[in-house]
């Protein structure tokens, strides 16, 4: 890309489709969030107040859009290189411009606030002179700051990588060949603000949602546990970012992950961008990933978690 490639900076927020509004209110209220109405949908806010997600009625849970921020002198540019870079628009609802990515998924791109912060989370630091991990019984409800990112499945890793360099000005981080691959905003980021992984078809993975500590991720694999969530992944920590994980299952086979404590590629640096072997690109410890936590639940031939 040359240097004139404008960027998006921030996700301002994402949308599913989903068969049951109950459960995503009962699934996200228990992960922490804030769950509102919002038309014939629910809004989904963090620690922070702001709405980082929409649950809309589906047959079938799939992404519905992914909306992301930019700066006011960088639209134009940006309608431009999505032009460029082989976009199909629509009208969409709303400001600023839609389009379909080369999967099919609907994107939007606005003028708005920055959200990811400039500078990475300082992790809370225990207080000389106090018991630092407290009792099981003064374990506050853990709630998430933030949306950090989210990962969806693409039948064509390379591609959807290019696309999104090429209109939205997102750099590769790291990737495992062309299995997955991790991106980031130009604009000071986390090590990945959108994540892509090989499968057969689209689908939505997962979404991200950053907390303070190694601790907060652990009491919330427990918070969510105790209230009958106990599919997923973790704890562990990731190689590729860095961050403490666990992935908890929602009910239609996508996951929320707790994370905490990631890589963070400020702004002009030129991240060091590598192609690690799979055995390195996952998990630096942790239990085995189990086999549900690949599957593309919107795949045709994936089976439809009851």
């Amino acid at each position: 890309m040359n240097i004139t490639t404008r960027g998006v900076h921030s996700i301002d927020h994402y949308a599913l489709f989903v068969p049951s509004l109950d459960d995503a209110r009962r699934f996200f209220s228990c992960f922490g969030l804030e769950v509102d109405p919002l038309g014939d949908g629910l809004q989904l806010c963090a620690a922070d107040g702001h709405p980082w997600a929409r649950m809309l009625p589906g047959e079938r849970k799939s992404l519905a859009y992914l909306s992301f921020n930019c700066f006011e002198q960088d639209f134009a540019a940006l309608r431009h290189q999505a032009e460029e870079a082989g976009a199909r628009f629509e009208a969409g609802e709303g400001v600023g411009f839609w389009f379909r990515d080369p999967d099919g998924n609907l994107v939007q791109v606005k003028v708005g606030a920055k959200f990811m912060p400039n500078d990475r989370a300082q992790t809370v630091a225990t207080a000389k002179g106090l018991r630092g991990a407290g009792t099981r019984d003064a374990v506050p409800q853990v709630r998430p700051r933030r949306l950090s990112h989210v990962l969806l499945f693409s039948p064509d890793v390379p591609r959807a990588v290019a696309f999104y360099e090429q209109a939205l000005g997102l750099k590769l981080s790291d990737h495992s060949q062309d299995i997955i691959a991790f991106t980031h905003a130009r604009h000071g980021c986390d090590h990945h603000l959108v994540a892509f992984c090989k499968s057969s078809a689209k689908g939505f993975h997962h979404a991200a949602w950053e907390v303070d500590s190694v601790d907060q991720v652990g009491n919330g694999a427990e918070q969510m546990a105790n209230a009958g969530y106990r599919e997923g992944w973790g704890t562990g920590r990731h190689c590729l970012g860095s961050n403490y994980f666990h992935y908890v299952r929602d009910p239609w086979g996508s996951f929320c992950e707790y994370s905490a404590d990631m890589d963070f590629i400020d702004a002009g640096t030129d991240w060091p961008a590598g192609d690690f072997p799979p055995e390195n690109s996952l998990y630096l410890w942790g239990p085995g990933v189990p086999d549900y936590f690949i599957v593309n639940t919107e795949a045709a031939e994936a089976p439809v978690k009851s």
